[in-house]
């Protein structure tokens, strides 16, 4: 099914709500060329309804009026990254949980591959509602597909919204596998993927990311 790109955000939007992976706070948006992006409603994705409009929202300057605050952060991942197509701020229990302790998720499993060096972690639990907490979150996640911000949820760069949002789940279920083996106490006897191990197992091929982003955003409304 071809969908509009707003159309698309919205189903976005509600597919990390229905997956844990946002609750009253989060929020995700896609390119729509160099200067602008779009950003869904500023209200709890999962309450976001069919034919409900985002906004647009320039790559440079200030944000339109009713838009979050940390909606910052997608402008300055834009300004610097013309590879990235979609940015989502989610909120996800795992990740967050592991953060408080300085870590985030390790490439012991095939969904963790995808963040072969590990992904990147803000070491700041404050909000990001300025410009200069933005750019360094951005300046953070460099290169990177993942930055994960200390007791605070993180933040997903990807070439598309599908892929984004597949990254999101991808991200959680990594850090799952990170809690269940630090409780088991495991840590040591655990592998970690090396990183020709990472680059030969986070593969797109065989609609990898198609597959999973049917799963995530099955039974939603306006499919």
């Amino acid at each position: 099914m071809t969908m509009d790109v707003e159309t698309e955000l919205r189903v976005a939007a509600r597919a990390l709500a229905r997956h844990g992976l946002v609750h009253a706070y989060g929020h995700v948006s896609v390119r729509l060329d160099p200067n602008r992006f779009l950003v869904c409603a500023a209200r709890p994705m999962a309450l976001i309804r069919a034919g409900e409009t985002g906004t647009i929202v320039a790559v440079t300057g200030p944000l339109p009026e009713g838009v979050l605050g940390e909606v910052r952060v997608h402008q300055q991942i834009y300004a610097r990254r013309p590879d990235v197509r979609a940015v989502a701020r989610i909120m996800p229990p795992a990740v967050m949980a592991l953060s408080t302790a300085h870590r985030t998720p390790r490439p012991r499993h095939g969904f963790g591959s995808y963040f072969r060096r590990g992904a990147a972690l803000w070491d700041d639990p404050q909000l990001l509602r300025d410009d200069v907490a933005a750019k360094s979150l951005a300046q953070t996640l460099g290169d990177e597909t993942a930055v994960v911000m200390r007791g605070n949820g993180a933040v997903i760069a990807a070439d598309s919204l599908m892929r984004a949002v597949v990254l999101c789940w991808y991200l959680e279920d990594a850090a799952r596998v990170e809690l269940a083996i630090l409780g088991a106490g495991l840590e040591q006897a655990s592998a970690v993927l090396g990183e020709a191990e990472c680059g030969r197992r986070a593969t797109a091929s065989g609609q990898i990311f198609e597959r999973m982003w049917d799963y995530l955003t099955a039974c939603d409304p306006e499919l």
